[in-house]
């Protein structure tokens, strides 16, 4: 079973959004695929459509209560089971302090099911607490999304220590397998940029003993889509939602990849940057389709029957307009005279003068008052 850690401290840079769509795209090529919510946000949880409220035990009672995983997992769709979260697991660090081998407790729960499943693939919280540590400690490989920004990468270097670390004092067989960018866009150049900084670090890194030296980047560049936002709140993986579109195209392409292209052990067949062939989405951009129109069809072949016909219509109408405004005879229009008032007569007073008016007004007043 291979066991995977999605992580990164930082949010909203596509973590839980890959996590579900991996997995569901492994489920539907057949392999038998566990997942575990370890976020106490359950945004796993409920982005598979499962009430964190109502979903009965879950990771917090396998942490805490010694469950059995066995009887936690829950098949949520065909191939796919889920180890949920809910709120109770904001606790769950304070309750395991005093708890000896608190580090180790999802390693030793995960022991019974390594025969019975092909992938588990934990969704972190995004800090690096005590249930992130517990993840690390459980799985062989992590795999890191991140967003082409450079304050993405502010606590890369950060994310890249505390995995050392662990893979120093807890866990040896802990490596750093593949860097997953997301809300990608080809457009902008600072995507460009942040992606050849990673690939440099990456290769730098090559022939050090670190726990990413063998790590890559996933050529599978996810695409900014609204319909990977919009499915989480409909309960439903890109799949489902919206089979013909460039996330579920995306999503397609990065399970072949983890699949077919990485060993067992998480090494890539071919340590290759360049991009897999994604097929686009049946409903491209209007912007993309005018310019394929314009570059690649003559016009006769652009312009429809339909469009030929309305065209002809249009003309013919403008005809007949010309034609009718030509043959009304002209008309006398009168114009009445209006007499404009003439201009008021402009002051020619001097200084001296307007001086002494202002003078009587003011003394006029007095006397008034």
């Amino acid at each position: 079973m291979r066991t995977i850690a999605v992580l990164n401290q930082k949010g909203g840079v596509g973590k839980t959004t890959s996590t579900v769509n991996m997995a569901a795209g492994l489920a539907r090529m057949g392999n038998k695929v566990a997942l575990i919510d370890m976020d106490p946000q359950a945004h796993l949880t409920i982005h598979l459509g499962i009430n964190p409220d109502t979903a009965g035990p879950g990771i917090y009672e396998v942490l805490t209560k010694s469950a059995d995983i066995n009887e936690t997992l829950t098949e949520v769709r065909e191939n796919l089971f889920l180890l949920g979260a809910n709120i109770n697991l904001v606790g769950a660090e304070s309750e395991l302090v005093s708890v000896v081998g608190r580090e180790i407790i999802l390693r030793e729960a995960i022991e019974t099911i390594r025969d019975d499943y092909d992938y588990l693939i934990i969704d972190c919280a995004p800090s690096l607490g005590l249930l992130t540590l517990n993840a690390l400690a459980a799985v062989n490989e992590v795999f890191i999304p991140l967003q082409p920004h450079f304050l993405a990468l502010q606590g890369f270097g950060k994310l890249l220590q505390t995995v050392s670390l662990v893979s120093k004092r807890i866990n040896p067989a802990l490596k750093i397998t593949g860097i997953l960018f997301c809300m990608y866009d080809k457009r902008a150049t600072l995507s460009a940029e942040v992606k050849a900084d990673v690939e440099n670090f990456l290769e730098n890194a090559r022939e050090t003993n670190t726990p990413w030296s063998g790590a890559a980047i996933i050529p599978v560049l996810v695409r900014r889509n609204i319909k990977l936002a919009e499915a989480p709140s409909y309960g439903q993986t890109i799949f489902e939602y919206e089979p013909d579109c460039n996330g579920s195209y995306d999503y397609v392409a990065i399970a072949e990849y983890v699949h077919n292209k990485m060993t067992k052990d998480g090494k890539h067949m071919k340590l290759s940057t360049e991009e897999i062939e994604v097929p686009e989405s049946i409903l491209p951009v209007v912007e993309e389709i005018a310019e394929e129109t314009i570059e690649e069809q003559p016009v006769a072949e652009v312009i429809s029957e339909d469009s030929t016909q309305a065209v002809a219509e249009v003309e013919q109408t403008a005809e007949e307009t010309v034609t009718r405004i030509q043959r009304t005879p002209p008309q006398t229009v009168k114009i009445p005279i209006v007499e404009v008032p003439a201009p008021p007569v402009v002051s020619t007073n001097t200084t001296s003068e307007i001086e002494d008016v202002v003078s009587k007004d003011l003394n006029s007043g007095n006397t008034t008052s």
